[in-house]
């Protein structure tokens, strides 16, 4: 194949960079009529609120792990980490490391069987059990909101993705996708959900493999493309991790290693992998708890995988594209800027049938990323806001029907924060923003009940809104007075990306300042109260009889082996 050079403003007759052509068309319709099909039919085995909201906890660690990984795999992450690889190299891999295998592992070894065992609905269920109503409401609030608003960016990409590669109307892509989501979860609930997302997972690995190999053969495989990228950008170091991390000024990112290994490995990761309800939601569904803990060390190996398919074409892009990218906030007309580089490649690499592939993988990644929240916010409202704040004492079928109507409401006002999120010049720094705000301070709330059994209800409320309060001001303070960055990230030009570790790491400190402080000051709770809640306090099941092979722990430790060594090969 030779791929074909794009110029900047070579565009087809629909308004896009390529138009689909039958085959093309056909690959994505059959995929809608697939996912459709699969709500219509798990409807009959969605009977119960434990069916729709928890999938009968019934799933297998393998599908389990697969489910885990996806719900993650949105086409925000295709397209805004290929930007962010554009625009700050390799180092936009950390967030697929660092930021995530630890944190995976984590989930699984420590913190799933307190979920388990407690057998909780959701991460506010389990505050609810361990603190009381003020800070599980605090908790289901803001990831409503959070929710809610993620998805609406999940929306927006998808739409600007399909607008700029096809010429497709904005709303077209976001209407047709966002209710054919809403039927098949409202139909299926989490069964549908995890079904569809294990299907879109190989269909996103199908359809985005394409790019990377293509590109790496173009550009004369990794050797050739690191050479390609130093003669397009001489004086920048795009293709080293941790190299350039000894001091902010040596990176296009702004950011040194304390931020990258306790802002973004210890506190926002371990925040979104182990206490953001889209992605444990689909763990709790496990059928037991060894398959519990498994699934997400599934999901880890996975993981590392990612990059190949995310990270790559933005790397490639800095190495093939005839023409450079621009921040989206200054790219005038003729020009691209760094969120259309997936795109871009699509377009360069993709003929007929490929091209259909490719853009099923995008749609399935919309899918499955809106499906996670979609799902995860139709449970928090129903089981924590809804039920011990509006209607305590109703029927399962009632709440199944709640369950089912605030699916399509959620969706609708999900739609609404699409176009909102237009707002915004970066997606990605938004999304990561969100999860300064909320996911930093509700891992610090969760981490500090599960370990230490003094902690009181006071203290984690307490605790979660001074460290959710942290974080907003320091985002506000820096928005409205850009000088003051320095004061929180110890450098004056740190990138958004940078100043938001550091948001999350201050959040954190002060979640935990509080909860020492408050706890100090108020009476703990009787420890028969926290059986089955608290280490130290909950029995967990000895795994000791299993030969070594069928223990989670040691799939844990290989994976983490491995983790070490691909941070050595790309240090």
């Amino acid at each position: 194949m030779n791929p074909s050079i794009l110029a900047p403003a070579m565009l087809a007759e629909s308004g896009g960079m390529v138009s689909l052509h039958p085959v093309d068309l056909a690959i994505v319709t059959v995929y809608f009529v697939m996912v459709l099909g699969i709500g219509f039919y798990l409807k009959k085995y969605t009977k119960s609120g434990e069916d729709f909201f928890l999938a009968g906890r019934e799933m297998t660690a393998w599908v389990a792990g697969l489910a885990f990984i996806s719900a993650n795999l949105g086409s925000l992450e295709l397209m805004g980490w290929a930007a962010n690889a554009y625009q700050y190299g390799i180092l936009a891999a950390h967030w697929y490391w660092v930021g995530a295998i630890p944190a995976m592992l984590f989930l699984g070894i420590v913190m799933i069987p307190f979920y388990y065992i407690s057998k909780t609905h959701s991460v506010p269920g389990y505050l609810e059990l361990r603190y009381g109503h003020a800070t599980s409401g605090l908790s289901a609030i803001t990831f409503a909101v959070m929710t809610i608003l993620m998805s609406g960016v999940n929306m927006y990409a998808m739409a600007v993705v399909m607008q700029v590669i096809l010429g497709w109307n904005i709303h077209f892509s976001i209407w047709v996708s966002s209710l054919t989501v809403g039927v098949y979860v409202a139909l299926g609930g989490l069964y549908s959900a995890i079904f569809n997302e294990v299907v879109q997972f190989f269909l996103i690995w199908l359809g985005a493999l394409l790019v990377p190999i293509l590109g790496l053969v173009e550009a004369g495989g990794w050797s050739g493309m690191v050479a390609r990228i130093k003669e397009n950008f001489p004086g920048e170091d795009f293709t080293h991790m941790w190299g350039p991390m000894l001091h902010p000024s040596q990176n296009p990112m702004g950011v040194q290693w304390v931020a990258i290994v306790f802002g973004l490995g210890a506190v926002l990761s371990m925040g979104y992998w182990t206490t953001d309800f889209l992605v444990v939601q689909r763990v709790l569904a496990a059928k037991d708890i060894r398959a519990a803990k498994t699934a997400p060390i599934i999901g880890a190996f996975f993981k590392m995988a990612v990059p190949f398919i995310v990270i790559l074409p933005g790397l490639l892009g800095l190495a093939v594209l005839p023409f450079h990218l621009y921040p989206a906030n200054v790219a005038t007309a003729g020009q691209h800027d760094y969120n259309q580089v997936l795109p871009l490649m699509m377009a360069r690499y993709l003929g007929p049938g490929l091209l259909g592939l490719g853009i099923t993988a995008l749609i399935a990644g919309f899918m499955s990323g809106m499906a996670g929240n979609v799902s995860a916010f139709a449970t928090v409202w129903t089981y924590d806001l809804y039920r011990p704040f509006m209607k305590k004492n109703a029927t399962d079928a009632h709440y199944l029907v709640m369950g089912r109507w605030c699916t399509i409401i959620g969706v609708i006002v999900s739609i609404s924060a699409a176009y909102i999120v237009n707002r915004f010049g970066s997606l990605m720094d938004y999304v990561q923003a969100l999860f300064s705000f909320f996911i930093a301070p509700l891992f610090g709330t969760v981490i500090i009940g599960m370990l230490w059994k003094r902690a009181t209800k006071a203290a984690g409320f307490w605790g979660l809104l001074a460290g959710i309060s942290t974080a907003i001001g320091i985002f506000v303070i820096i928005r409205e007075h850009p000088s003051s960055v320095a004061w929180f990230c110890f450098y004056a030009g740190a990138k958004p990306l940078a100043q938001q570790m550091w948001q999350a790491l201050w959040a954190f400190v002060m979640v935990v300042a509080v909860s020492v402080i408050v706890t100090a000051a108020t009476e703990p709770r009787p420890e028969g109260e926290l059986r089955g809640l608290v280490m130290g306090l909950t029995e967990v099941p000895s795994e000791g009889h299993l030969p070594l092979v069928q223990r989670p722990i040691f799939w844990a430790g290989i994976c983490f082996g491995i983790f070490l060594v691909l941070q050595w090969i790309f240090r």
